[in-house]
């Protein structure tokens, strides 16, 4: 009998341990990520990323965000006035800071990712605001080599 999954389907993510995840982010994603940090402004690694590609969550590899629906909202943190595929998205409501927002995080890897304010273009006037620390970007030219083909079609 082979071993191999007849339905074609990915296998269900498994999240790993939290030793497994601080040998294998950087010290920023593991803050970011697990302990639901926020980077810096303007020098963060996609905050003035230009190329088309696809942005998946850095722990999980689940597809979040395109670049097709980034924006420059001048906040100096990668912008998106959508996700990809609004069921990966988990928002809470964020009471720090002494104010009310929404944060938002992966559905399977369950990563913070940033927050969501309803301050940004049409037509869907929300802004994702993302830390990139919480991504990883994959070039629109090696979505297939790297497993993501399905999303090729969005930069038709």
């Amino acid at each position: 009998m082979s071993s191999e999954n007849p339905s074609k389907e990915a296998p269900a993510f498994q999240h790993p341990t939290d030793e497994d995840l601080r040998e294998r982010l950087t010290e920023l994603q593991y803050q970011v990520t697990q302990q639901e940090g926020t980077e810096r402004p303007f020098q963060n690694e996609f905050w003035d990323e230009k190329r088309e590609g696809l942005y998946v969550d850095v722990v999980s590899g689940e597809p979040l965000f395109s670049s097709r629906d980034k924006f420059d909202s001048g906040t100096g943190w990668p912008s998106f006035s959508r996700p990809v595929d609004q069921a990966r998205i988990v928002e809470r409501k964020d009471r720090k800071l002494f104010m009310e927002r929404t944060e938002v995080r992966s559905r399977e890897g369950n990563s913070h990712l940033g927050h969501l304010f309803p301050d940004g273009p049409a037509p869907t006037g929300l802004r994702y605001c993302i830390n990139s620390a919480s991504l990883r970007f994959i070039p629109k030219a090696s979505l297939e080599a790297e497993g993501y083909g399905e999303y090729l079609k969005l930069f038709e």
